[in-house]
């Protein structure tokens, strides 16, 4: 078990690594599309990569609706495994919809000795994602 300063640490330490080891500059929170953003999580439990929407219900809507219609090609061309989830709900209780890839392989950010795994996860498969959102931003922003 891990003290909060500890764990703080140890996550600190991740990302760190991460950018050293992987070092480029990731869209996240910059697609120029309001309310949609690129996401790393990584916890004591798993570790995913999403694309998430959490604007107002319309525009939420109208953008899933655009990623929906490229469900096809995202799948086929980019990410196969990816997981569609219209109705998400975080930790908070806020309801988002969320496009998401997961690390199918137990893995902790207490761990480091899953570390590695984890970083080339993010790496291949937010590339991937980015790739196909630069493809398809236009139609996606409608």
């Amino acid at each position: 078990m891990f003290s909060k300063e500890e764990s703080r640490l140890l996550r600190q330490e991740f990302w760190t690594s991460f950018g050293k080891s992987f070092p480029r500059k990731w869209l996240l929170y910059d697609t120029k599309i309001k309310g949609v953003a690129f996401k790393f999580h990584f916890d004591t439990k798993y570790a995913l990569i999403a694309l998430d929407l959490e604007d107002d219900l319309e525009n939420r809507i109208n953008c899933w609706e655009k990623l929906e219609s490229l469900k096809g090609i995202l799948k086929s061309e980019y990410l196969p495994e990816a997981i569609y989830e219209e109705e998400h709900f975080l930790d908070n209780g806020k309801e988002i919809s969320r496009i998401y890839l997961p690390l199918e392989q137990k893995v902790s950010i207490h761990n480091k000795n899953t570390w590695r795994d984890v970083m080339e996860f993010f790496n291949e498969n937010m590339n991937l994602f980015e790739a196909f959102f630069e493809e398809y931003r236009d139609m996606i922003k409608g």
